[in-house]
């Protein structure tokens, strides 16, 4: 009697088995698309901090800008007609 139930026993055990694979191969992925959210909200922040510092910098460049740190921290100035000389070849 024994003989004719170590089949079912092995396909109970087959059963379980893949039970249990299953069960972990969803945990696993739903740990992988946790972690890709995250991921994918921290791409988004860079994408934004980014861009604010790219702003950032276009204004910090202005030619308007540039001429005032110019002209009051390094005390430069635009040359008069007078001291300006033209090389001619």
């Amino acid at each position: 009697m024994s003989w004719r139930l170590l089949p079912l026993a092995v396909l109970f055990l087959m059963v379980v088995i893949s039970a249990q694979a299953v069960i972990y191969s969803k945990h696993q992925s739903r740990l992988l698309f946790t972690a890709l959210q995250a991921e994918l909200r921290l791409r988004d922040e860079l994408n934004i901090e980014w861009g604010q510092l790219q702003l950032e910098q276009s204004t910090w460049a202005t030619h308007g800008r540039i001429e005032e740190v110019a002209g009051s921290r390094l005390n430069m100035r635009l040359p008069n007609t007078r001291s300006t000389v033209i090389l001619l070849e």
